[in-house]
């Protein structure tokens, strides 16, 4: 059995209330539920659970003594300009946060897996909008919430573990994620 696998950290309650506070104002956007809000560190794919158990190890063994910091939420984009898919929170810079990602990816490489070709934009993707050409009203609208939040900025969080998660894509309907692992910072125990 395969699982589709990704590391990311998840949002506060207080930073989550925030966001989903700003979940209004573009016609067919499907907005992200609670659950789903989260910082993808990186995706990895679908894993062949000896791969995901290789992982695991690696994660805690290369990771454990991390230390925790602060990340704030800054900002907002859409990821394809002219036709938006993706209505997206930025996060402001951080150093420790782009480390943790370079660390990850370094592991993830160290276990044998493809390099990722992608490179590491940190943001909270918030939004799904149709995949299909949206009409002038509705890409008006988009932009409109882009330049809404442009200036969003939350209260700042500390970062003390992250994350392995499980997705499951589920048609019609936001994906299921299921906490896999827990990585905290440090030598402390998992919540």
């Amino acid at each position: 059995m395969a699982l589709r696998l990704f590391a990311a950290l998840n949002l506060p309650d207080t930073i989550a209330a925030r966001v989903l506070a700003l979940q209004t104002g573009v016609s067919g956007a499907h907005w992200r539920p609670r659950e789903n809000l989260h910082v993808t560190l990186r995706f990895f794919g679908e894993l062949r659970e000896d791969i995901a158990r290789d992982l695991d190890e690696a994660l805690i063994e290369g990771l454990g003594a991390a230390a925790p910091f602060s990340i704030h939420l800054q900002g907002a984009g859409a990821f394809g300009r002219d036709d938006p898919h993706t209505l997206w929170l930025g996060l402001g810079e951080s150093p420790a946060l782009r480390k943790l990602a370079a660390d990850i990816e370094r592991i993830a490489r160290r276990i044998g897996l493809p390099a990722d070709t992608r490179k590491f934009s940190p943001h909270v993707a918030i939004a799904s909008l149709r995949r299909r050409p949206m009409g002038g009203g509705a890409v008006a609208q988009a932009h409109a919430f882009v330049a809404r939040c442009a200036l969003f900025a939350s209260p700042s969080w500390e970062v003390s573990g992250f994350g392995l998660f499980s997705s499951w894509i589920r048609r019609g309907q936001p994906s299921q994620y299921r906490l896999e692992a827990d990585y905290p910072f440090g030598g402390q125990t998992p919540a």
